[in-house]
């Protein structure tokens, strides 16, 4: 309760701070506070995720607080908004593709969620992707398209390749993820509301996906493949909102995909 009531005060910090400092203080509390959620089962695997999980996130809050610092030495600025420095731009995107896990900074995503149980995977999959991604809605004016887009482009291909031989249930969705943040990552500089969006939508599914997961305990597809016999109902809302997931026209994630490439057309991203 503690540590949930921690990640809440985290993430609530990071989201309504202009100061750097308060936002990266808010990223601190958010990591130090998952850390005992990822290692409670206190299996060796889960702790090798709570220390890949640590280190990871260290490096990048520290990559934030030299983006700051250096934009503040520059400029003379601490606001969150006002981030101008091209330099300080680039780093700061960096660390927050760091923090998100877009590739090619994802390698230690797959192996966190595949150590942490999965209410845990839930928590780490959503809530600790908003107050990076709150960071970038609110310097989205000033990130440089170029990087975004071309990790953007990288991330939804290795998202997609590497999700396909798998077998681990939680692995699928960190690739999942890696993809679906592709996704938001190419549109924040052109729309960011756009990213909001795709990231509400994102996170509902992907909560309906790990809640079904949890109540049937299925970690690998071999037992997704046998649930059906035990509750036929929630195996088939779990593959309609998989499908969904995978952005299937007349379901829900195919809508942001669409806005997304609607966007990128307009703003003459075709080749």
């Amino acid at each position: 309760l503690v540590f949930t009531f921690s990640l809440l005060l985290g993430t609530t910090i990071t989201i309504s701070s202009n100061h750097w400092i308060m936002a990266w203080a808010g990223l601190e509390i958010n990591t130090l506070a998952i850390l005992p959620l990822i290692s409670k089962s206190h299996h060796p695997r889960a702790i090798e995720a709570a220390t890949k999980y640590f280190l990871t996130q260290a490096a990048a809050s520290a990559l934030v607080l030299f983006s700051s610092m250096t934009n503040a030495w520059q400029t003379g600025q601490w606001d969150v908004t006002q981030l101008t420095d091209p330099t300080s731009c680039l780093i700061l995107t960096s660390a927050i593709a760091i923090k998100l896990g877009l590739a090619p900074f994802h390698f230690w995503f797959p192996e966190v969620l595949q150590g942490s149980p999965l209410s845990t995977g839930l928590l780490l999959s959503t809530a600790m992707k908003l107050p990076p991604l709150t960071l970038l809605f609110m310097t989205s004016h000033s990130l440089n398209p170029t990087l975004l887009t071309c990790m953007a482009i990288l991330s939804v291909a290795l998202g997609g390749w590497m999700g396909l031989n798998q077998t681990q249930i939680r692995k699928i969705l960190a690739f999942s993820s890696i993809s679906h943040l592709g996704w938001m990552a190419i549109i924040i500089s052109y729309n960011p509301n756009l990213t909001l969006l795709n990231f509400y939508l994102y996170s509902m599914m992907t909560a309906a996906v790990f809640l079904t997961l949890n109540s049937m305990k299925a970690m690998k597809l071999s037992v997704l493949m046998t649930t059906w016999t035990k509750s036929p109902s929630l195996n088939a809302m779990t593959m309609l909102t998989l499908l969904s997931l995978a952005g299937l026209p007349p379901l829900t994630g195919f809508l942001p995909k669409w806005l997304i490439i609607q966007e990128l057309t307009k703003q003459d991203m075709t080749p």
